[in-house]
Formats: structure tokens, C-alpha cells, sequence
């Protein structure tokens, strides 16, 4: 009996379509596994360690394996000597790209626990290499990225406190992110200036929407009828907005 590898029929069965083309299934062990329906094929997606599923050098990812391989240089007072040689260098790289890969992905089904989880890796393999890489053009690879991790992280954060309706968190997260891009080591990298600028209009867009779809606290809404009764010199509804806004504003009602 011969065989068929032709995929038209599994294909057919799910047809592309751009507006919805990614999907959480459960494999045999029931795990769950994210798949992306391509134009051409079908990627999937490991949705916890290492996205294609592989553990090289016996680890979960090669990110942790030269952790431990750091700690223990560290261990033995050995840090001064520990690098990171090209070799090294790609093979973090090109596992990096896997971890964007799945979390643009999640990004876009709102997995924003996930989001948060695989930027904060991939930045903890951007300070790696910048502080042990041999060589300078491998800490530039990396660097010239940072502005676009530091937003989607960010972004998947404040969206994870505005689903627990903590908007003022929310506002907090975006503004220390907006800090923390604007404060970057300058680099005269046409990618790094493009993504820096890019990612701090993006932030800025929304912690501008933040603030206008933050639910309004009763002493805001006062605080907003008072100035608005000041200025059409409503003098007696001011005052009585005032005693209210005292009375909220006193410990006994806190």
C-alpha cells in the first residue's frame, strides 16, 4: 500500500483566511498546541518551553543552558572569562526568532500572559549577549531589537491589567516602558532609531486611549461638574459640588 504525503485534503479541510488564521487544539497527550494557518502550509507551535518542541543540549531551550552555564563560571569565580562565541551568538539568536514567531501569534489571540512570558525571555537573552558576546556586531543584532520587545512586553502587561480593570497599573506600566525606551543607549542603527520611534508613538497612542476609556471615580466626575458649574459662574450648585467632594474627600468616608 503506497502512502500519500500529498496535504491538499487536511488543507481543504481548513481553508486560509487571513482575519482568523490561528487556533488552539489539543495534541495526543492533551497538551495544547497553536497552529497558523498559512497561505501555503500549517506551523505549529509548542504553547509552553521551546516552541518547536526540541530541548537542545538536554534543556528546555539553549537560553538555559548557557544560564547554567553562567552560573556556573559564576560558581567558581570563572565570570571574567565567560563568553559567548559567534556560534553561540546564532544559536541564541535563531532560537530567539522561534519565541517571536509564537509570540507575535499570542499577541494576536490577546494570550497576553504568554506575550509577557516569552519578550521577558527574549530580553534575558538580549542582556546575556550584550554583557558576554565576543563580538560587538552580535550585541548589535540583538540591541537594535530592543525598543520592539520592551513595547510588546509592555503592551501584553497593560492589557493584562485592564482585563482586571486596574487601569491606573495599566497607565503605570505603559509610562515606566515609554521611560525606560526613551532612556536607551543611543545607537547609530537605522533599525534601532525606526523601532525606538515607532514604539514610543505607539505607546504614547495608548496611554492616550487609556486615560480616555479609564472608568471615571465618582470624585472625578464631581471634581469634573465643579469646574464646568465655576465657569458658567453657577455659584450655588459650586458649592454644593464642593461640600460633596469635601465629604468624599474626608477619612471618615475612605
Amino acid at each position: 500500500m503506497i502512502h500519500s504525503h500529498d496535504l491538499r485534503d487536511y488543507l481543504e479541510s481548513w481553508p486560509f483566511d487571513p482575519s482568523d488564521d490561528v487556533r488552539i487544539v489539543r495534541g495526543n497527550d492533551g497538551r495544547q498546541i497553536m497552529q497558523v494557518r498559512l497561505p501555503l502550509g500549517i506551523e505549529q507551535y509548542e504553547m509552553d518551553g521551546r516552541p518547536d518542541g526540541l530541548h537542545p543540549h538536554g534543556m528546555e531551550s539553549a537560553l538555559e543552558f548557557h544560564l547554567a552555564r553562567l552560573a556556573k563560571a559564576k560558581a567558581e569565580g570563572e565570570e571574567t572569562a565567560f563568553q559567548l562565541d559567534a556560534e553561540e551568538c546564532v544559536e541564541l539568536f535563531n532560537e530567539g526568532v522561534l519565541y517571536y514567531y509564537r509570540y507575535v501569534r499570542c499577541f494576536q489571540i490577546k494570550d497576553w500572559a504568554r506575550t509577557v512570558r516569552d519578550t521577558a525571555r527574549n530580553l534575558r537573552v538580549f542582556d546575556l549577549v550584550k554583557r558576554y558576546a565576543e563580538r560587538d556586531e552580535d550585541r548589535v543584532q540583538l540591541e537594535q531589537w530592543r525598543p520592539y520587545v520592551l513595547r510588546m512586553n509592555a503592551v501584553a502587561r497593560a492589557m493584562m491589567a485592564v482585563d482586571d480593570h486596574r487601569f491606573e497599573e495599566a497607565v503605570k506600566i505603559i509610562g515606566d516602558a515609554t521611560g525606560k525606551i526613551e532612556s536607551l543607549e543611543e545607537m547609530d542603527n537605522p533599525t534601532f532609531k525606526f523601532e525606538r520611534e515607532r514604539s514610543l508613538l505607539a505607546l504614547r497612542e495608548l496611554a492616550q486611549q487609556l486615560e480616555r476609556d479609564r472608568p471615571v471615580t465618582e470624585l472625578e466626575r464631581l471634581e469634573r461638574e465643579l469646574k464646568k458649574a465655576v465657569e458658567s459662574e453657577q455659584f450655588e450648585r459650586a458649592a454644593k459640588l464642593r461640600d460633596r467632594i469635601r465629604a468624599l474627600r474626608s477619612p471618615a468616608s475612605m
